[in-house]
């Protein structure tokens, strides 16, 4: 009994201490929400004094909103601006909190590459804005995807969500570069890789050659894959160029050969039977026009 009434006690010497403590300008409180009136934020920092935060001090981002985004109850922070607005009460800025708290945590979101969802919120020279964490963050038009994206096209993404990583984040110059293309990259990179991973040495496929190389013709087998038939796979005679026996857009079948370093590689020579070499022959022998 005598050990509870110690803790109680010494737990109201801890609050009256902390009651007592004087904030000066630019430290960092951490309080509740006690209520909000007028738009202006009232805090209970544990303090004789009350903290007040006015509505031009709890954001930058536009999207934030009072009623959806600050509630009784919730934990905050802020950082003091005014020691006594003449009402006995603290006076806070969120926003700057905000930005101190949150450099630390992008730029660990950088080290991680950390994916978020951000919305943009409008069209600039060169690129796109959006907020992340409260702090404005520039996306250029070359990092909103991986096609190539134009200025006029950069006004379809305001308003619309994508998902992001931290390109740069440097606190001192207030830089935040965020980037869309690389996650769409990965993306297509592991659609890609899921699709060849379907193909196997041996396979037998059809295609339609979508074009025409001095060394080869390309393949499209279709999927998003395409295939390199090399000059030597094409035919069983010896050729000077693939445009001898193949035009763009003929159909054509084949069989894989490999697909070492995500490149398939395949031949059309493998399927030809003997009457079709003699043909090919005979082609070869008559004179050209």
């Amino acid at each position: 009994m005598s050990e509870e009434k110690e803790l109680t006690m010494a737990d109201m010497e801890e609050q009256i201490n902390a009651s007592m403590v004087n904030y000066h300008i630019g430290d960092m409180v951490h309080g509740i929400v006690a209520g909000i009136e007028n738009y202006v934020v009232y805090v209970d920092i544990g303090s004789y004094m009350q903290g007040i935060i006015l509505p031009a001090e709890l954001s930058d981002d536009p999207s934030f909103s009072m009623i959806d985004d600050i509630k009784i109850g919730d934990e905050i922070d802020g950082v003091v601006t005014m020691e006594d607005d003449g009402n006995g009460n603290l006076v806070l800025s969120r926003k700057q909190a905000v930005q101190i708290n949150a450099w630390d945590e992008l730029k660990e979101g950088k080290e991680n590459e950390t994916v978020y969802s951000v919305k943009v919120s409008k069209a600039v020279k060169g690129g796109v804005i959006a907020y992340l964490n409260g702090i404005r963050g520039f996306i250029p038009v070359s990092r909103l995807a991986i096609k190539r994206v134009s200025d006029s096209e950069k006004e379809e993404y305001v308003g619309k969500n994508i998902d992001v990583i931290i390109a740069d984040a440097d606190d001192e110059k207030k830089n935040l570069i965020l980037s869309a293309r690389e996650l769409e990259e990965k993306k297509a990179k592991d659609a890609y890789d899921k699709k060849l991973a379907a193909v196997h040495v041996g396979m037998v496929t059809k295609g339609i050659v979508e074009s025409i190389k001095p060394f080869g013709c390309f393949v499209n087998i279709g999927d998003g894959l395409s295939g390199l038939v090399h000059i030597s796979q094409i035919s069983q005679k010896r050729l000077k160029k693939p445009s001898e026996v193949l035009t763009v857009g003929d159909t054509v079948r084949a069989v894989v050969l490999n697909t070492k370093d995500n490149r398939i590689s395949l031949s059309i020579k493998a399927l030809l039977n003997d009457s079709q070499a003699d043909e090919e022959e005979d082609v070869a022998e008559e004179p050209a026009e």
